[in-house]
């Protein structure tokens, strides 16, 4: 769908307040009141400071937290729990070790009882996809750092979800692997249409990545503000027009840390 909030929201949250009270009592307050919509078929990535509430919001909207106040909702229905509709990709691979790669993308359709059949061409599809099909018998250990993460996206995909939540997953990898990962993430979230919501404190891949970007600012967590990224695929990170979206987004978060 590319930038701009062309389309329905297929996540919204509202007046969205997260408290959490420390084991001495006191209250520290996460995110403060937000509102804020995601759109279908776009790349929507949460950046800002350590503490602004990205890993928090993201984990409300899967369902693994509920909100103090406020809710979110997934096409108008409250969320009030993890579903397979939202799949995420978390920071580290979690890959099963006993399991054989093939064993791991089959892990989720088998667990739900859906058809084998069906799951199975979905899962040699993204093996395909990735490049990685002659590697179905290994186990994670016989791969390396890249191809485990790429094992881990197409694992999530494995299970049909039709929104992908991805909490900082690229983190750990060094800078070449790391670049490598994102254009092989941006292909297949293109080739399979997906909504994506994607928490990254990396400016560079932010605008790498999306289609529009919400921007947060720290304690509590609060939406500062909502940027389009109007610049064509393939994107170079050495394009003039890239360098002024990392200025920008530089000038957004930078004033946050410092204070």
């Amino acid at each position: 769908m590319g930038a701009g909030t062309v389309g329905k929201p297929i996540i919204e949250g509202h007046h969205v307040t997260k408290d959490y009270r420390s084991a001495d009592g006191r209250l520290t307050r996460a995110l403060d009141g937000v509102d804020v919509a995601f759109y279908e078929g776009q790349i929507t990535l949460l950046i800002g400071p350590s503490g602004c509430g990205k890993t928090t919001l993201l984990n409300i909207i899967a369902g693994f937290e509920q909100a103090s106040s406020g809710w979110v909702s997934e096409n108008g229905l409250p969320i009030t729990s993890p579903h397979p509709r939202r799949g995420v990709i978390f920071q580290d691979p979690n890959l099963f070790p006993w399991l054989t790669i093939w064993e791991n993308l089959m892990f989720g359709p088998e667990v739900r009882g859906e058809d084998l059949a069906v799951a199975g061409k979905r899962g040699e599809d993204l093996l395909a996809m990735v490049g990685l099909t002659k590697f179905r018998s290994h186990y994670p250990h016989q791969l390396s750092g890249g191809m485990r993460h790429r094992i881990a996206i197409i694992r999530t995909l494995a299970n049909g979800p039709d929104i992908l939540l991805a909490d900082e997953p690229f983190t750990a990898l060094d800078e070449h692997t790391r670049r490598k990962i994102q254009q092989d993430f941006y292909g297949i979230v293109a080739r399979t249409q997906k909504t994506v919501l994607f928490v990254t404190h990396n400016i560079e891949e932010a605008i790498y990545l999306a289609d529009r970007m919400v921007v947060m600012s720290p304690s509590p967590g609060r939406i500062k503000q909502i940027v389009d990224i109007d610049l064509p695929r393939p994107r170079d990170i050495l394009d003039l027009r890239f360098n002024d979206y990392r200025s920008l987004l530089f000038n957004l978060i930078t004033p946050d840390v410092v204070e």
